[in-house]
């Protein structure tokens, strides 16, 4: 595991495509997650810590495409944090999508916890970046990959409130690309969040305070250029800006 990780490791570092796991390593779904905590074991030993999770294939759509029943997660580490720049020339297919992030203010011992645990709610975006040549993968690829996870930006926090219906819009350079509903995360976010807290819980640890959730895409991810203004804004929450160079 710990030689699938280095190669993905060093295909973020180096900016660089590399051919899908699965083509020479019979990977399943346990081992890839081992090979993912491979990957962040190295980030870790390099400085970074653990900030979060993000969670994945939180849309019917994207499930019945990849042939599975259930979310996959990722880590969030504090050099994924975007605050307003971001440079994409070591990225390799960098692709952007609205989220909704909530923020834990307590430790998450079971799923049962996790909504009383939620401190603040926001608007957000995650920036993927598939390590894999023509963002191909399977499943265990991409949960290998830390589930494509690259980098995130959030918008002013917010007491908790209802987030199972808000509309949101993505734009760039001010022309609308995408627009849709939290309720197609899951049917609501919330589900994610506990969805989670279980996946944490059955891999050994718990969600911790301080630490964000983001919830998975309310619309499709776009491909993201360099030299571009972009805006995600949800009802009720206030809006996030990224520009890209």
């Amino acid at each position: 595991m710990k030689a699938l990780a280095e190669r993905l490791d060093e295909a973020t570092l180096n900016g660089r495509a590399i051919p899908r796991l699965t083509t020479t390593t019979d990977l399943g779904v346990p081992a890839a997650y081992e090979v993912q905590r491979a990957v962040i074991e190295r980030r870790l030993a390099r400085g970074e810590r653990v900030i979060g999770v993000k969670m994945g294939f939180t849309s019917r759509a994207k499930m019945v495409q990849m042939g599975v029943d259930d979310v996959i997660w990722g880590v969030l580490t504090d050099a994924m944090l975007i605050e307003s720049d971001l440079d994409l020339s070591g990225l390799i297919h960098p692709r952007i999508e609205p989220e909704i992030a909530f923020l834990i203010e307590r430790p998450v011992r079971t799923p049962a916890d996790a909504i009383a645990a939620v401190g603040a709610v926001a608007v957000g975006y995650e920036v993927l970046d598939s390590r894999y040549q023509d963002f191909s993968f399977t499943l265990p690829d991409v949960i290998a990959d830390n589930a494509s996870a690259s980098g995130f930006g959030l918008g002013p926090w917010h007491r908790p409130r209802d987030v199972g219906n808000l509309g949101l819009v993505m734009e760039i350079d001010g022309r609308p690309v995408a627009s849709g509903s939290s309720a197609s995360i899951l049917g609501d976010p919330v589900r994610s969040l506990t969805a989670a807290a279980r996946l944490a819980h059955a891999g050994g640890f718990e969600l911790q305070p301080g630490w964000v959730v983001l919830a998975g895409a309310a619309t499709a991810a776009v491909p993201l250029p360099a030299r571009a203004h972009v805006r995600v804004r949800a009802a009720g929450l206030g809006h996030v800006e990224v520009t890209t160079r």
